[in-house]
């Protein structure tokens, strides 16, 4: 218990001195200006509670996926052909990226891709999916219980830091893909139509060491309406990020 108590204190404080420096007007400027951008979150930082609290959206936003965005627009700045092509391409043939710079764009350019699916995925009630995208789920995984309750145990399983993603195929087929880091499954040919961040920034100020508590609360503000959008879009061969 002491062990926890003092990582607790730890990431609190390091997450708190976050917080103080992403505040005020310019907290979600862009870092460094080049061809990948940081978008606004599409509702206010606080639309998530209580379930994922303010304080964390806003450093997860502004700080983490800030990071990621200024990073690449960094190996960008000397690599022409990487800021003339979208994300997705990039992250679907990561064999063509230089290999001083691999890694980098591996990792930031996941990073950047994975957030901005994350944000568009949340800001939502939650509740029993609707549309196409509830008869996939029950076409593909039985029902949407038993969905919840595999993915929330793929999510558990993740050691360390990484994501638990469904995706989409154009049949509208779903299946459950776990990954580490900031990989994606853009990286093998797979459309990504949902995903939760089990990375402890995510969730480590308001649920500590209880990643399940998170998985489990976090389908509370999932907007269904937008992955219905994806699910579309996925369909006709167009969901990219």
């Amino acid at each position: 218990m002491q062990m926890l108590n003092r990582r607790t204190l730890l990431i609190g404080t390091a997450v708190v001195g976050a917080y103080a420096s992403v505040r005020g007007p310019d907290a979600f400027a862009q870092a460094a200006s080049g061809p990948f951008k940081l978008e606004p979150l599409p509702y206010a930082a606080d639309k998530n509670e209580p379930h994922v609290d303010k304080m964390t959206m806003e450093i997860h936003h502004g700080k983490h996926h800030a990071a990621y965005v200024e990073n690449l627009n960094k190996v960008a700045k000397d690599n022409t052909a990487l800021a003339e092509k979208p994300l997705h391409e990039i992250l679907a043939n990561l064999k063509n990226v230089p290999d001083a710079i691999r890694t980098t764009v591996r990792n930031n350019g996941g990073g950047h891709a994975n957030h901005t699916m994350f944000w568009q995925v949340m800001g939502g009630e939650g509740g029993e999916p609707s549309g196409a995208v509830a008869a996939a789920i029950k076409e593909s995984f039985g029902g949407f219980d038993k969905l919840q309750s595999e993915f929330n145990a793929a999510g558990g399983r993740v050691f360390g830091s990484g994501w638990v993603f469904v995706t989409v195929d154009k049949s509208g087929k779903l299946a459950l893909v776990p990954k580490p880091n900031q990989d994606t499954p853009i990286m093998d040919g797979q459309m990504v139509l949902f995903g939760n961040d089990v990375w402890e920034h995510a969730y480590y100020l308001k649920y500590q060491n209880r990643r399940p508590d998170y998985l489990k609360a976090w389908w509370n503000v999932v907007n269904w309406d937008e992955v219905n959008k994806r699910f579309a879009a996925a369909k006709e061969g167009k969901l990219t990020i």
